[in-house]
């Protein structure tokens, strides 16, 4: 084994992914805190004077307790180095959630204990399908009322097609949560609550007969059911997992952390290592090949006293060294990486040297985009990341005509960092783009950066369409004609989009006229 495939085999690479107010951030806390990489965990939700989440930057998440953009947090664990890659919570900003998907090799679906499977979920668990990428579920806020354990696994199969596989069995109903069985040990865990939840909470395993002790009836019915679960074969099996076709579940309570520290084992023991990535030829490239990368979100101005613009590349093959210079598959210009940091929340640190799986910012990188490729040798690049289906339009106009140059430029970065889809046609003109997003508080985020970062306050006409699907010249003729719909070419990738007010008038109009494309988007509605 090369020095590059030892340190690949030590990284996990992950995502949490979940409904807003599931409790991600809370989730992306607890676990940092248990791995040790940092001492107190905030409360996203806390009063005042509270500490905020650390993974939270942006004013306008501070303000608001939800995450919009996105970078990783690295620490080790067990021997392991952990490369967990923070996304956006809220449903208005799950577009980059998606593209963050492209960097990570196995996914946490957080789970509500009360809401179960919700649409944003769904959303990014599309995704995940999409990308083959092994998923984890972990049910949580088991400290408060919810619904029946059963009930939700029978709910996680019909949703996702997945097979769930408990490996964690809560001893209490939801809301009198008092530790859980471990099926793969059979051990007994019993969890105490630390003041506020802020550190690690207290573990004692238990006997059998200590637990039948001191939980009595709940004790005897988690172990009824786990024995349940075994008869009807729900057993972990690695392979089924690593092929996106079970689930693996456990049970617990971030904001109490309960159950995080087994996530962190699980993680350890299940979750795949950085494994070779298809080139756009389909050709796996070897992990100690020459090094290259995917480019997967672009940010500006994270600190806005330098005004800066960080790049953040995932790892796929090689050894990554600070200053060395890489070319960009792109424009085949070469790439200076003298200013190499690893990105969380406000804290930065400069990265000297990073194997496949890890995630390093590249800062002042105003020529790259999500999705390109950076490479050393032998030029190779990787597949581009799909744009997602966008479900809110509307017109953007410069509120003031001297600033149509900083308008135009502003809506360009903008659309080239992934913050907003650009749309345009030439009955709309250049200086009225159709702004199409997941969700509409990205029309804030828009918003609020073309005036504070170019001078170019802006007005939205907001449009009644819902739904987007790809199409074709030909197609478009026809539904350019069509009451309730409209044909925008996307920026980006000169895509085609027909764009309808809802799902009834786009099947109205397929009716009307058999044959025409209209593909679906990725996580698109309907």
């Amino acid at each position: 084994m090369s020095a590059v495939t030892g340190e690949a085999a030590r990284r996990r690479t992950f995502a949490v992914i979940s409904h807003p107010d599931a409790g991600k951030s809370t989730m992306t806390e607890a676990l940092a805190l248990h791995a040790s990489a940092i001492t107190q965990a905030g409360a996203v939700h806390g009063k005042a004077g509270r500490r905020g989440v650390t993974s939270d930057w942006m004013e306008m998440e501070r303000a608001r307790g939800i995450s919009i953009t996105s970078a990783a947090l690295r620490f080790e664990y067990r021997g392991h180095v952990f490369n967990l890659v923070d996304t956006p919570g809220h449903a208005d900003f799950s577009e980059d959630t998606y593209r963050v998907l492209a960097a990570v090799d196995c996914a946490v679906m957080l789970l509500d204990a009360a809401k179960g499977m919700e649409p944003q979920t769904m959303k990014l668990f599309e995704v995940c399908r999409h990308r083959r990428i092994p998923v984890i579920t972990f049910v949580n806020k088991w400290d408060r009322p919810g619904r029946e354990p059963l009930e939700l696994l029978d709910e996680i199969e019909e949703r996702t097609g997945l097979r769930p596989t408990p490996v964690t069995w809560p001893i209490g109903a939801a809301g009198n949560f008092h530790g859980v069985v471990d099926r793969i040990d059979g051990r007994a865990v019993r969890y105490t609550r630390t003041p506020g939840g802020a550190t690690k909470a207290l573990e004692t395993t238990l006997t059998p007969g200590e637990a039948e002790a001191d939980l009595g009836a709940d004790w005897t019915r988690a172990r009824e059911e786990s024995d349940l679960l075994a008869a009807i074969g729900a057993e972990h099996d690695q392979k089924a997992f690593e092929a996106h076709e079970a689930t693996p579940v456990l049970f617990g309570a971030a904001l109490s952390n309960f159950g995080v520290a087994r996530l962190l084992d699980l993680l350890v023991d299940l979750a795949p290592a950085p494994a070779p990535r298809a080139d756009v030829e389909g050709a796996a490239r070897p992990l100690d090949a020459p090094f290259a990368g995917l480019v997967f979100k672009v940010q500006a101005n994270m600190d806005p006293a330098h005004r800066d613009r960080i790049a953040f590349v995932r790892v796929c093959s090689g050894r990554f060294e600070r200053g060395m210079v890489l070319t960009h598959a792109a424009t085949g210009r070469p790439f200076a990486t003298k200013y190499a940091q690893s990105v969380f929340g406000q804290e930065r640190a400069t990265i000297d040297e990073a194997f496949p799986g890890d995630v390093v910012g590249l800062v002042n990188a105003t020529a790259l985009r999500p999705g390109d490729t950076l490479y050393e040798g032998a030029a190779v690049e990787f597949p581009p990341i799909p744009s997602f289906a966008p479900e809110h339009f509307a017109v953007a106009r410069s509120r003031s005509t001297a600033k149509a140059k900083q308008f135009r430029r502003g809506v360009d970065q903008l659309d080239g960092e992934g913050v907003i889809q650009v749309l345009r046609s030439d009955l709309r003109g250049d200086q009225a783009p159709v702004l199409a997003a997941v969700g509409p508080m990205q029309f804030e985020v828009v918003q609020h950066r073309l005036a504070a970062e170019f001078g170019a306050e802006i007005v939205l006409d907001r449009l009644e369409y819902t739904l987007a699907r790809r199409t074709d010249a030909e197609s478009a003729e026809v539904l350019r004609r069509q009451r309730g719909a409209e044909v925008l070419m996307r920026g980006r990738d000169q895509a085609l989009l027909a764009v309808f007010t809802d799902q009834w008038r786009m099947r109205s109009i397929q009716r009307e006229h058999e044959g025409l494309t209209l593909e679906p988007l990725i996580a698109g509605q309907g």
